[in-house]
């Protein structure tokens, strides 16, 4: 069944499930076993031992360790840690207190998530954790749903740094790009700078962030979260499982103070970004450049090893308190516990993803698309949507890219040259819309567990604004198509995102 259209029902078992039940591991756990059970014709024996090999394979491959999946694994155990202690010291606590004299208002809480995530852009990982430290208190003390605070996080970091060049993606993709735009006599980083403009999803989803943020739009299932969270205080629902929420472990110190917080963020910061930089510089060979750097970075390692040096100086800063109330050793305990959950559903994620790949649905999706006889004025549509689905699907922005890159430069090539530009950056934004609204994708998992968000509720919330992004988007590609004109498919663009919420935003008005 592998690379034929059957390869679709697992994926699409999954995502019907997580929607009907709202379960993420059993919808999950159910799309692994029906893959396997395709992949090796519904032999019982073979289907389960795929299923142990797809899960030994996470951590070990071809007899050594993959300590890329380790590492991050061992960084989110350890950012769990690092939170108990922010929590547990009063540093979150004094934070927050200290954020409320600055920032007097509700909607300066809200700007300030987005903000943090467009300065912080080397990484969406790095970016998704980071931000829901530092935005967590400030967001908590103006009751904004978590819901709310996940949303702002997963909807700038991805479509930052996908148009950003110096980061983690934008390096990856411009050695991606560069061997696919000789043909139109293009300098990789040239055709990169080229492709931004173009990336109408990534730049409408910053645009309704912060619209959403300034005039507190909240649409579809975000309202109930918004609404609870104001009437009640509740930012997370009671009978919900959420990583990293440690409120109701252990009350803070009474002697908190703000650099109980600050202090560990810096140093996990700058550890981070200290190892990115060395690491890069190291694997660059001879010529050592900014893109080169980040191109060869090793971001798994440097979050690992940032965490590892966040958590000492939290611990000594906690010991360092003269009557510190909890002991260290629940403060670790419940820190790990804290972010099971949202370890439990990357690991799942991770094996329905080899199982997907297993299977080639991405590879029968662009397989349609390359056999398709289509007027070449609506491939750049038909790109975004089909990178839009094989991204939901697979749960993997970057295996979307891997596949549909190529695609979309050859196709072009011979259909219409001058349309090569505008069909790569669709199949990025493409790529980036369907990891948003993936329930298996990593930056969606760890945009809820940075904002300390139940997943599905995160998914469920994040889709409606997403929809609304992607179809203001394909009109826009639909439009380059016709008529080859950046200008109008950026703006029809820009001005639907803006329609659309303050219609919404009008008639929430009018029912409240």
């Amino acid at each position: 069944m592998e690379g034929t259209i059957f390869s679709l029902i697992p994926a699409i078992i999954m995502l019907v499930l997580v929607l009907l039940t709202r379960k993420v591991l059993l919808s999950l756990g159910i799309g692994i076993v029906v893959g396997a059970l395709f992949i090796h014709n519904f032999n019982m024996l073979d289907s389960f031992k795929e299923i142990w090999n797809v899960f030994y394979g996470i951590f070990v491959s071809d007899g050594s360790l993959n300590m890329g999946e380790i590492q991050l694994i061992g960084f989110l155990l350890l950012l769990g840690i690092m939170t108990a202690f922010l929590q547990a010291s009063g540093g979150s606590k004094a934070f927050g207190d200290w954020m409320t004299s600055k920032i007097k208002t509700r909607r300066g809480a809200h700007l300030m998530a987005p903000i943090f995530g467009i300065v912080i852009f080397i990484d969406d990982y790095f970016n998704a954790l980071a931000v829901g430290q530092i935005a967590r208190p400030i967001t908590d003390r103006y009751n904004t749903s978590r819901a709310k605070l996940a949303y702002f996080i997963d909807s700038t970091s991805a479509p930052v740094t996908v148009i950003s060049p110096v980061s983690s993606w934008g390096a990856y993709l411009i050695g991606v790009v560069g061997a696919l735009v000789t043909m139109i006599d293009l300098q990789p980083l040239e055709a990169f700078v080229k492709m931004i403009p173009y990336n109408f999803y990534a730049l409408a989803a910053i645009l309704l962030v912060f619209i959403v943020a300034f005039f507190n739009i909240n649409i579809g299932p975000m309202k109930k979260h918004e609404a609870r969270a104001v009437e009640t205080g509740e930012v997370i629902p009671k009978d919900k499982t959420v990583p990293g929420d440690l409120s109701n472990s252990f009350e803070p110190s009474k002697n908190g103070r703000v650099y109980h917080l600050v202090i560990p963020i810096i140093v996990l910061l700058l550890t981070t970004v200290g190892l990115m930089l060395i690491t890069g510089a190291n694997a660059s060979g001879d010529v050592v450049t900014l893109l080169s750097i980040f191109e060869n970075t090793n971001v798994n390692f440097s979050l690992f090893y940032g965490g590892v040096a966040a958590v000492i100086v939290a611990l000594i800063l906690y010991v360092a308190q003269n009557n510190h109330h909890v002991k260290t050793s629940l403060v670790l305990v419940e820190g790990i516990k804290a972010m099971l959950p949202a370890i439990y559903i990357l690991l799942l994620a991770w094996m329905i993803g080899s199982i997907i790949s297993t299977l080639q649905t991405g590879e029968y999706l662009a397989q349609v698309v390359e056999n398709a006889n289509i007027s070449s004025a609506i491939l750049p549509v038909i790109f975004f949507v089909i990178s839009g689905f094989m991204a939901l699907a697979t749960g993997t922005s970057w295996g979307t890219f891997g596949i549909m890159l190529p695609i979309a430069a050859n196709v072009m090539s011979i259909a219409d040259p001058s349309l090569i530009i505008p069909s790569l950056a669709a199949v990025l934004a493409g790529a980036v819309f369907g990891d948003h609204v993936s329930p298996i994708s990593d930056t969606t998992v760890l945009s809820s567990t940075g904002a300390g968000a139940n997943h599905i509720d995160h998914v469920l919330t994040q889709l409606p604004y997403a929809i609304i992004v992607a179809i203001a988007s394909a009109i826009g590609y639909l439009l380059v198509g016709l008529t080859n004109s950046l200008l109008l498919g950026l703006v029809v663009t820009f001005l639907l995102v803006i329609l659309t919420a303050f219609v919404v935003h009008n008639y929430n008005k009018k029912q409240s």
